[in-house]
């Protein structure tokens, strides 16, 4: 590995061959350029925007019709009122289902291992015949369809259906409680709601018939609903439908309403910890032309990959997984725990083994996962025959260096590990990977071509090396529509451009380092501020993180008189208390590998860290809760009840609190 004063350790580099035959390489090229320095060409792709939409729509092969520019720019508005590919038109579903029909489409799996294969051919027929089920129900084009499903196949039939019909899809996970889905679904009104009998997790079945009966009875709007499996949903005061039913058919292939490019596809939520989730509107084109740009030509899919990623229906890495398809790739859809219990016992297996047996070449996970793994001295290099895989992709939270160095000790040494960060507001990244460049311990490789990113301080000035706002200046095809409901074009404004006008301020803290790439700190929401001093949460956890001790963590910012005080909360793992002497290992390692204004001023023992139900930590939860704030949207937390010990521990130790010594 190396390394300089001021670099963090190159822990991989390409080899000239994989240069060559990289996806970025050929299109460097086709557009007369090479694909090294990447710097010249993300310069082009954000000083020419139209240029490179324009021609990465050709290279990509998009399925579509229409002319005209592919940037119509505005003078007065030049990022919120530009609008692409305005007189093009295109159907999701129709470029999800382009090839042979003996390609192998989908693999789905399970805790148990892999459990079915589809090819593309079959997947077409499932998927006209659903359609063909839909059309007979009265669906039509811009028409809003929920779904509560896993991640399995008939949720991917009944997306490419309804979206191949023009009508715009949502979904969440089943394992969301009943509160969860009413605060997403209860803000769209759905014409049809589509739920699944039950779902598989830690080795048990649930039934979520009558958390669905509950559900539709409370969707205003609601006219049906479609149930995939053989439970029961009664006392509906609409027409309920079996699935198979309504596919028993002989349709065999499908149809497709060809949309504007900036037709509604998706409505997405985001987590919601601040009140009601948002609801974000996506649009058709700029979803899957951004997706399918970093597929190519960040993450180098081609066809005849397979791309595995631990997601479920509710979080936008699920439609970064399935839009793989659209780039050619097998993808494999996994239902269950990453790290099931099997008669007791914790099975870190679990998502290897179906990557050793599907021969996957590109595997997505989280920080977390890996963080797991590595406290529980897991190994995969000496369990698995990983040989096909290439690229690790790891989203949700800001990749450590220890977790790189981790991956390429005991994961394989030869593969790209792509920490990527973007967002559901634009469903995609501006921080992503590169497999022409080295990969850093703790950087993201590059900014995304096509993504004018930069990060500005305090007085909107451009800085490199130091902490400041994510931004991006130019516009990006993959921006919303808008947030649904009542003035939601404004709200939308008012969330990404208030702050600075015709500039997107995503709220996160971020850092572009001198090799260019970028380091992910936190939420500017979150960020802590003693003495004044602006610190990441994500600068505290990396830490955390390498401390064999503790299990789990959050920190939150506690306000005292016009001060902040840094307040850690820990997760000890079993049979260790958190005493004075780990308090001691807790403080002098954050001085030393981050900086003395990084150590905690309190630090206190909590059983469980409170996460959204996509998998983050929730800071603003806890500080609301133990400053007896209300705590907005509890709906949105997968573990509530934890909240309770948080204020249990402060109170326990407020008249013992007198800092923290290094």
């Amino acid at each position: 590995m190396n390394q300089t004063a001021t670099q963090p350790a190159v822990l991989w580099r390409p080899t000239a061959e994989a240069i060559e035959n990289a996806q970025i390489t050929r299109f460097a090229r086709s557009i007369g350029m090479e694909p090294l320095p990447y710097e010249r060409l993300h310069r082009h792709s954000i000083s020419k925007p139209g240029d490179f939409w324009e021609a990465f729509w050709n290279f990509s092969g998009m399925v579509g019709e229409g002319g005209g520019p592919a940037l119509t720019p505005s003078i007065s508005a030049p990022m919120t009122d530009a609008e692409f590919f305005p007189a093009r038109r295109l159907n999701f579903a129709e470029n999800m289902l382009v090839g042979g029909a003996e390609t192998l489409a989908v693999i789905e799996a399970n805790e148990g291992g892999i459990t079915n294969k589809v090819t593309l051919g079959e997947l077409r027929i499932r998927v006209a015949r659903a359609q063909l089920g839909l059309k007979n129900l009265g669906l039509e084009s811009g028409d809003r369809v929920a779904g509560m499903l896993p991640n399995d196949l008939n949720a991917l039939v009944m997306l490419l259906a309804v979206t191949s019909l023009g009508a715009v899809w949502s979904s969440c996970s089943p394992e969301f409680g009943y509160a969860g889905v009413i605060d997403r679904f209860g803000q769209i009104s759905p014409k049809l709601f589509v739920v699944a009998s039950d779902y598989l997790y830690n080795g048990r079945r649930h039934d979520i018939a009558g958390k669905s009966a509950d559900i539709a009875r409370s969707l205003p709007g609601l006219q049906q609903i479609i149930v995939i499996g053989d439970a029961e949903v009664v006392d509906a005061p609409f027409p309920v439908h079996r699935f198979a039913d309504i596919c028993n058919n002989d349709a065999s292939e499908p149809s497709y309403v060809r949309v504007p490019f900036n037709h509604p596809l998706y409505i997405v939520f985001t987590s919601g910890t601040t009140g009601l989730p948002k609801c974000i509107v996506h649009r058709t084109g700029g979803t899957l032309l951004n997706l399918r740009k970093e597929h190519m030509l960040h993450c180098d899919i081609k066809p005849g990959d397979c791309m595995l990623y631990y997601t479920n229906t509710a979080w936008m890495m699920y439609h970064w997984l399935i839009t793989a398809r659209a780039s050619g790739a097998t993808i494999v859809l996994y239902d269950g725990s990453p790290i099931p219990k099997v008669d007791g016992q914790l099975d870190h297996g679990a998502l290897w083994r179906v990557a050793e047996k599907v021969g996957a070449t590109h595997f997505g996970i989280s920080p977390k996962y890996l963080t797991l793994l590595q406290q529980d001295s897991y190994k995969p290099r000496q369990k698995h025959d990983l040989k096909s895989l290439r690229m690790i992709v790891s989203s949700g939270a800001p990749l450590t260096a220890e977790n790189s160095e981790w991956v390429y000790r005991e994961v394989k040494d030869d593969l790209c590990l792509a920490s990527i960060s973007g967002g559901t507001e634009i469903l995609g990244c501006f921080g992503i990977s590169n497999p022409t460049l080295p990969v850093r311990a703790g950087e993201i490789q590059v900014m995304a071509l096509g993504m004018a990113v930069n990060v500005l301080d305090e007085r909107n000035a451009p800085v490199w090396g130091r902490k400041g706002d994510l931004v991006c200046t130019e516009p990006f095809p993959s921006m919303p529509l808008e947030f649904l409901g009542e003035n939601g074009r404004q709200r939308y404004l008012d969330t990404y451009f208030a702050d600075r006008s015709e500039i997107w301020t995503h709220g996160d803290l971020a850092e572009i380092t001198e090799t260019g790439g970028l380091i992910i700190s936190g939420r500017t929401d979150t960020t802590l501020k003693p003495g004044g001093v602006r610190i990441g949460t994500g600068e505290i956890y990396r830490v955390i993180d390498t401390i064999s001790a503790i299990e789990d963590s959050l920190v939150i910012g506690y306000p005292v008189d016009d001060d902040m005080e840094i307040w850690l909360f820990v997760v000890t793992k079993q049979g260790i208390e958190l005493d004075e002497e780990l308090e001691r290992i807790i403080a002098r390692t954050l001085k030393f590998s981050a900086s003395p204004r990084h150590v905690p001023r309190r630090i206190f023992s909590v059983p469980e860290v409170p996460y959204t139900l996509s998998g983050k930590k929730v800071e603003k939860a806890v500080l609301q809760f133990i400053t007896g704030c209300e705590v907005k949207n509890k709906g949105s937390l997968m573990n509530p009840d934890c909240l309770s010990a948080f204020l249990v521990a402060v109170n326990e130790r407020a008249p013992q609190m007198s800092g923290v010594a290094p």
